[in-house]
């Protein structure tokens, strides 16, 4: 029960980041939307800040849980990091969401919320670098995944689906160091 009162905060945090901004977003309006008490939403999350950077940590849980699934399929991490979003799926659109209200809640300032995020992308680039082998390589590959879903969580224009496929492939395969097609390490 506890963790469905969470959630239910947590979804009230990301409609009102989404909806009306962070300065809208304050504890007792994400406690009236969430139909708890404040000392409810304060016994889950000692501060404003500590709710955003759970918002934040579960971004990144569910997203990893996107990425077991494309390992289990045969996905290289490098391969679904490079993928264009999927806005035909329900849960890629819940990840859309989550996305901008997570970045809605980042001011900037040091603290628990930018932890969050350094410690949720920080997973992302420890990852790549274990399995792409050349960290220039790897870093390529993070900085392009991350261009990839800016762009669409922006609606900007999508890259035709050949050019796509074609830029992934000169990427993982192009390097001195990268990753073949299976998806393994290999060296060149």
């Amino acid at each position: 029960m506890a963790a469905d009162t969470r959630d239910r905060i947590l979804d009230a945090l990301e409609t009102l980041l989404l909806d009306d901004g962070a300065d809208k977003a304050t504890l007792e309006a994400v406690a009236s939307r969430a139909g708890v008490s404040k000392g409810g939403l304060l016994y889950h999350f000692p501060s404003k800040d500590a709710m955003m950077a759970a918002l934040v940590r579960r971004l990144g849980e569910r997203s990893d849980v996107q990425r077991v699934e494309a390992e289990a399929a045969g996905t290289s991490l490098a391969q679904w990091y490079l993928q264009p979003p999927d806005a035909s799926s329900a849960e890629e659109v819940a990840l859309y969401r989550s996305t901008l209200a997570a970045l809605r809640s980042i001011d900037g300032r040091p603290g628990e919320v930018q932890q969050a995020v350094i410690d949720v992308m920080g997973m992302w680039d420890r990852a790549l670098q274990r399995e792409v082998t050349d960290p220039v390589q790897a870093e390529i590959v993070r900085l392009v995944g991350d261009g990839i879903y800016l762009a669409a969580l922006l609606g900007l224009p999508h890259t035709p689906p050949d050019l796509h496929r074609d830029v992934v492939a000169r990427l993982l395969c192009g390097g001195s160091s990268t990753v073949d097609p299976s998806g393994r390490g290999s060296a060149g």
